[in-house]
């Protein structure tokens, strides 16, 4: 797959960015505490691309929803069934695929079919969704037609390059095929038409490359993708682009849409786009509490739930844990109070370029820092074997200051994950919090014990 010039440039760009690398602030001290910080959803998913490099093994049930009942179900389990064209079969294999995973299995039947077949699927960061899509374009794609025949949207300019570097990969033995990157910075005169077969970007720019400069002819699209859905309609503006692209291609242009979550607004903005859709969906395994002892600690300011997290981490053996903050300012106001206590604490701000976050994540994982701090549910990304204790420094709560049962979920599903049995801690500090800790307790029908943090025995009973 050649990589054109532009691309080329971008990433000479990235790399002389003036940012503080990851390797230079962490390997000056080792580093016991760490601060993390993430914004929003394009911010998780482009962070859950970096910090996956494979397919998760998981044991997720697909659902299949076809658009014709009576279509016998087709689903393969290996890529020589698909019969590829050998540059693509060889480029899957050099990207390290062995066999398809579930949904793989189950989507590229469908996205490879002749005549071609809408889909819109559910499936998480770490599924192979990407591949699978990036693999029907390539499929789909005529080299010897020099005009863009299948185009792919992502919800911001970082997410179309992650794109983009898997379709150079997968087509890195099928060199005839070019691509073409219409996102920011990408200038081009008016008029000057696109030879590139595949083009990628945000819809902002895809749509003034059709209607304003007409580079791109949409009535000779073959395939369209929408990737990321839920992250695009979260994106002001976004969702009318992503509409008004769809609306010029032809009527028998192929359409993929891909969401990790399927809220009632991403379902409704994904029957607009995608008509008579077979559907995929990728069961989440439910987390359970079964395995995690939860306790809560009363307080009375921010000082003694500062003073309980330094008994609990002085009076047992923790491997990693993760302790979460309501804000940013209490987030620093607690990488300040470490330090005084003598703990080398690294602040993993919101500037720091996503890239590097990722680095922190890894070595996290790697087991090079012991304690995560994160102020977002964010983290929902970081399975770490090693997380015994979870702290909620501050309960979580919703925009509106309500209970959030879901985000409690995922915080203190962090621990207890892999079999293994974990201890979720949360610190109360007024009426409103015991009442929202009360809410949780009822929600997920699980007794909350408390716990006394001055009584050092009672908290060495609670490890065992």
């Amino acid at each position: 797959m050649a990589t054109d010039s532009w691309a080329l440039a971008v990433d000479e760009q990235e790399s002389t960015t003036k940012t503080v690398s990851a390797e230079m602030r962490f390997n000056c001290v080792p580093v016991s505490f760490l601060i993390y910080y993430l914004e929003d959803r394009a911010t998780q998913s482009l962070l859950n691309k970096l910090i996956r490099s494979n397919v998760v093994n998981n044991t997720n049930q697909v659902e299949v929803l076809q658009r014709d009942p009576n279509s016998p179900l087709y689903s393969v389990k290996t890529f020589e069934e698909l019969r590829l064209k050998p540059q693509l079969l060889k480029g899957v294999y050099e990207m390290g695929f062995n066999r398809p995973s579930k949904i793989q299995e189950n989507a590229l039947p469908m996205m490879l079919a002749e005549p071609p077949q809408n889909l819109i699927a559910q499936s998480q960061s770490g599924t192979g969704k990407t591949a699978a899509f990036v693999l029907a374009m390539l499929s789909h794609v005529d080299p010897s037609l020099k005009w863009p025949q299948c185009l792919c949207i992502s919800p911001t300019y970082e997410l179309a390059l992650q794109t983009g570097k898997v379709i150079e990969q997968m087509g890195k033995f099928y060199p005839e095929v070019k691509l073409a990157y219409a996102v920011r910075g990408h200038k081009m005169e008016r008029g000057v038409k696109i030879k590139e077969q595949i083009v990628i970007g945000t819809p902002g720019t895809v749509l003034d490359w059709c209607i304003k400069l007409k580079l791109i002819d949409p009535k000779k699209i073959k395939v369209f993708v929408l990737d990321e859905a839920d992250v695009m309609i979260a994106t002001q503006g976004h969702q009318d682009q992503s509409i008004r692209i769809q609306r010029m291609l032809p009527k028998g242009c192929q359409m993929l849409l891909f969401s990790a979550t399927f809220e009632d607004s991403v379902w409704k903005f994904a029957e607009r786009v995608v008509p008579d859709p077979n559907i995929i969906k990728l069961k989440r395994e439910e987390e359970t509490l079964d395995t995690i002892k939860q306790y809560y600690v009363l307080c009375n300011s921010k000082e003694d739930k500062f003073n309980a997290l330094c008994n609990i981490y002085g009076a047992i053996t923790i491997a990693q844990a993760m302790i979460f903050c309501h804000t940013r300012k209490t987030a620093n106001w607690l990488a300040n109070q470490l330090s005084k206590e003598g703990h080398q604490v690294a602040l993993l701000s919101g500037e720091m370029a996503v890239e590097q976050r990722a680095a922190v994540i890894e070595r996290f994982r790697d087991g090079k820092e012991k304690v995560l701090i994160t102020t977002n549910v964010c983290a929902r990304g970081i399975d770490v074997e090693q997380v015994s204790v979870v702290i909620n420094f501050d309960l979580p709560l919703d925009k509106d200051g309500n209970p959030d049962n879901e985000t409690y979920l995922h915080r203190i599903g962090r621990t207890g994950r892999f079999g293994k049995r974990g201890l979720a801690v949360n610190m109360v500090d007024s009426q409103r919090s015991m009442e929202i800790l009360k809410t949780y307790e009822r929600h997920f029908n699980k007794k909350i014990a408390r716990l006394d943090t001055d009584d050092l025995d009672e908290i060495e009973k609670i490890a065992n």
